[in-house]
């Protein structure tokens, strides 16, 4: 092939110098780590070198993986450019949905899910001798999986595989770590210096709260856009976190003088492309955080940065995950200002205060840690290590994610028990999608047909503009007719996707070869297992091919021309979250069968719906129901087919509302489908539930005379002070723990909680004491009930006191004569003495003490009040009495 070489352009690119280190590393290592900085040609220049279509050297297969399609069309078309070719030639490019190379290929620019996918399909990567792993620093998840994935071919497979990790801005030690010692290669960037301007609002704006943003803050951004252009010359870059967003300032911004473009991952290719093509006039490209790296925008020479970005958010224990957003790492602050530096000097302008800089996190949070790891969970399963722990990764996975991945692998059919792939789950591995997503292509092309199966689920795998409504079915009709920009790329999506399911899938489930009866599973060559024929459906998600799914009339043809669009449409959501089906409480509310309430938006046309299969919703933060965002109208005997995994049926004996409840319910996970009273619960079940009733609302609940109060307060008193045999009775809880030495046999005849209010609590406390020792007749002798004092009363002792002494109050006068304080269980007692009308008088646990000192303070402020009674000047010596002076008299 004839080419023309831009040599003056390749010789221009800063990262020239630093290949003759890069490609002695490979040689002698096999990989190696390169940090360059943005706009040294790292994306480009190098896999030309490295293929040998540039610099002379032996030719190679070189495929580099990029984080987007944007940056993977756009790679490919610069290198194409250098070679003097067009793109599919020496160089091409493969995104989902897009190819564009040919035999001549030599370096393929392709997504770090395309090469994922290759991977499970052909682990040796045959052909393909040198793999450039680009934009590491974002540790987006598929990235990290094809290195570990790659990493085990080269250690297993084909150690001759060489292997780059390549970023602007990365963790090189750990990196290098991973690839096992690789030797890092720095190049030297040639940046213009990029001026700092702080632009914080003026007034306080709201932080992101889940994907929501203060509009102030959006008027914000646009009005420093504005300030931008009449401040600066050269085209705008203004980062924004998403897609509304970026339509809601490109709204704001009418009038400028400029030209604003909007790039993401759903723009137009002609859009994409007009933003990386130079222009004789003065532009504003708003962005999400595809222009971070890997792009070079011509023109820019200015940078807005909204200091805004999405990461991926997950409710493992709802499976309600989500985009947030979230402020921006510096990491990434830094790569978008450096987009001002790539040509010539710029300035970047941050829209919050230099002090609140310092407290930004220094790097994004790798995926791993923060997302839904179901396909991954899948993923790893297919290549043989269900737990990820044999794999290469900067970070190991979550152990609470990785458990409720495998949770919705088993429920989908994609592995078995033992986390091992069915051949379902290969099939799902190879679509290049979310497992649930895939679940719901395979069984609903079953029901409905390949293509109307494939166009639900590829509105289900890019969720539809929000003016598309809450309404599946409409938002589907609305596709179908559409003619905006989401509406072609459905097509192109909903083509992919049937094709993709009638390649995996031509007649129902492939077979699989069987098991040896003893010893490890064979593997293949990659280390991956074979499929586990056991399972097929391991988790117990009835398929629409099955018989139970036919009777319900859910599959009547081959095309699923016999369903209805509505129903359809909520049997495609459904089988992707079964365990979203919800039925409808009333209002607008609903109860998904995974027990979280959820609601409609005022005014949506799906209130009144009797059931519903939620395709998309959020759970903002502190609220305890989720918002529906996107849903299709069910009936009862779709939500049991595609939720028949959560269908339970048994009896349930427990403690709910206050009382016992004794039922035989039919359920779809959280959803009661079906009760009835249970005359004759098992016993076992009803004292579990009684006891249950009582850890919840207490002891209380039994009946409590003065006595039995008075019974329990004395034994805790024993307990605290000679512990022994003495049992531990002022916790609930410790009590509970012997329920079966003191609460039978009226605990196992009850049935109710008026059962429990019959039970004699003094009665059975008796049951606790110490009678095996002979401990248990001392009771009296150790804690008395009653204590005689001089005047010949017999006196109440309180024991209530959690820790504190036993409380003796008497009248003052009774004690008169006596000279110590009363000793119970050798501990002095706390005399609370009282006026001659019971009122409290004075506190001691020294009597001797109070006659010496206190007592005159009391004699003189009571004797006037109470001069009826003896008010001796020696009460030590005086007589104790209950009466008063006439009654002694007599």
């Amino acid at each position: 092939m004839t080419r023309q070489l831009r040599q003056a352009a390749l010789d221009a690119l800063p990262v020239g110098e630093a290949v003759p280190a890069l490609v002695s590393a490979l040689d002698g290592h096999g990989t190696a780590v390169l940090c360059a900085p943005p706009g040294t040609g790292k994306t480009t220049l190098v896999p030309l070198v490295l293929a040998g279509l540039v610099g002379g050297g032996p030719r190679r297969r070189v495929v580099v993986a990029e984080p987007r399609r944007i940056a993977a069309r756009a790679a490919a078309r610069r290198m194409a450019w250098l070679l003097g070719e067009a793109v599919g030639g020496s160089v091409g490019f493969t995104v989902r949905g897009e190819r564009v190379a040919g035999p001549q290929t030599v370096v393929e620019v392709v997504t770090t899910g395309v090469l994922l996918q290759r991977l499970q399909r052909d682990q040796e990567l045959a052909g393909v001798d040198v793999v450039v792993l680009d934009e590491c620093h974002e540790r987006h998840l598929d990235a990290d999986t094809v290195a570990a994935f790659l990493l085990d071919v080269r250690e297993t497979l084909r150690p001759e595989l060489r292997l780059v990790a390549a970023s602007a801005t990365t963790d090189s030690a750990g990196w290098a770590r991973v690839l096992g010692g690789a030797p890092v290669v720095e190049a030297a960037g040639v940046s213009y210096p990029v001026e700092t301007v702080w632009a914080p609002p003026a007034r306080p704006v709201r932080p992101p709260h889940g994907m929501r943003v203060d509009p102030a803050q959006l008027t914000h951004v646009a009005s420093v856009v504005r300030r931008a252009l009449s401040e600066r010359a050269g085209d705008v870059l203004c980062f924004l976190p998403g897609v509304g967003e970026i339509a809601r300032v490109a709204g704001q911004l009418g009038g400028v003088d400029a030209e604003v473009l909007q790039i993401h991952g759903r723009a137009p290719a002609a859009v994409q492309d007009a933003a990386l093509t130079a222009a004789d006039h003065r532009r504003v490209i708003l962005s999400t955080a595809v222009a971070e790296s890997s792009l070079t925008v011509p023109g820019v020479r200015v940078v807005v940065d909204s200091g805004l970005a999405r990461e991926p958010r997950v409710d493992h224990a709802r499976g309600l995950g989500a985009l947030a957003t979230v402020r921006a790492s510096r990491a990434a602050g830094r790569q978008r200002a450096g987009r001002a530096g790539r040509e010539a000097p710029g300035a970047v302008y941050r829209c919050w205060a230099e002090a609140e800089d310092g407290r930004l996190p220094a790097f994004p949070s790798p995926e791993i840690r923060i997302a839904d790891l179901a396909q991954f969970a899948l993923q790893a399963a297919c290549w043989g290590d269900p737990d990820a722990s044999g794999l290469a990764l900067l970070d190991p996975p979550p152990a609470g994610a990785m458990a409720a991945a495998r949770e919705v692998l088993l429920a989908v059919g994609a592995v078995s028990p033992a986390g091992r792939p069915t051949a379902r789950g290969l099939r799902m591995a190879r679509l290049g999608l979310h497992p649930r997503l895939a679940r719901a292509l395979l069984d609903g092309s079953a029901a409905l047909g390949g293509r109307r199966a494939a166009e639900l689920v590829a509105l289900l795998s890019e969720e539809p503009p929000r003016e598309y409504g809450d309404d599946l079915a409409a938002a589907w009709r609305r596709a179908r007719a559409g003619g905006d920009a989401y509406a072609a790329r459905w097509r192109a999506e909903a083509g992919r996707l049937q094709r993709a399911a009638a390649e995996r899938n031509p007649a129902g489930p492939s077979p699989t070869p069987p098991l040896p009866e003893t010893g490890a599973p064979p593997r293949t060559p990659s280390g991956a297992p074979p499929p586990d024929p056991s399972a097929s459906n391991a988790g117990g998600a009835e398929s629409p091919a099955s018989p139970a799914f036919e009777a319900r009339g859910l599959g009547r043809s081959p095309s699923g021309a016999a369903v209805p669009d509505d129903l359809a449409a909520g049997l495609v959501a459904a089988l992707a979250f079964p365990e979203r089906v919800a039925r409808a409480k009333g209002q607008g509310a609903f109860l998904m069968a995974s027990g979280t309430g959820a609601e409609l938006g005022d005014g949506s046309g799906l209130r009144s719906a009797p059931w519903l299969a939620v395709a998309v919703a959020d759970r903002p933060p502190h609220s305890a129901s989720a918002r529906i965002r996107l849903a299709a109208v069910i009936d009862e005997d779709t939500a049991r087919a595609a939720a028949a995994h959560l269908w339970t049926e048994g009896e349930e004996v427990r403690w709910e509302d206050g009382d016992l409840i004794a039922r035989a319910a039919e359920r779809l996970g959280a959803i009661e489908l079906a009760v009835r009273p249970l005359r004759t619960p098992d016993p076992a079940l009803v004292r579990a539930a009684l006891l249950d009733g009582l850890r919840a609302e207490g002891l209380s609940l039994l009946r409590w005379s003065p006595d039995a109060q008075a019974l329990r307060a004395r034994l805790g008193f024993l307990h605290r002070t000679l512990g022994g045999a003495w049992p531990d009775v002022a916790d609930d809880g410790a009590l509970l723990d012997r329920a079966d030495d003191w609460l039978e046999p009226e605990l196992s005849r009850a049935r109710r909680r008026a059962d429990l209010g019959r039970i004699d609590a003094g009665q059975a406390l008796n049951r606790l004491l110490p009678w095996a020792t002979g401990e248990a007749a001392r009771l009296d002798e150790l804690a008395p009930e009653r204590l005689e004092v001089p005047s010949g009363s017999r006196i109440r002792l309180d024991y209530s006191a959690e820790h504190g002494q036993p409380v003796l109050a008497v009248k003052l006068q009774e004690l008169f004569g006596l000279a110590e304080t009363p000793k119970v269980a050798g501990v002095p007692v706390l005399v609370h003495l009282l006026s001659p009308a019971g009122r409290p008088a004075a506190v001691t646990a020294d009597l001797a003490s109070f006659w010496q000192g206190g007592y005159r303070a009391v004699r003189a402020e009571l004797r006037g009040r109470y001069p009826k009674h003896p008010w001796p000047e020696d009460p030590a010596t005086a007589e104790p009495t209950r009466h008063t002076n006439a009654r002694l008299r007599r």
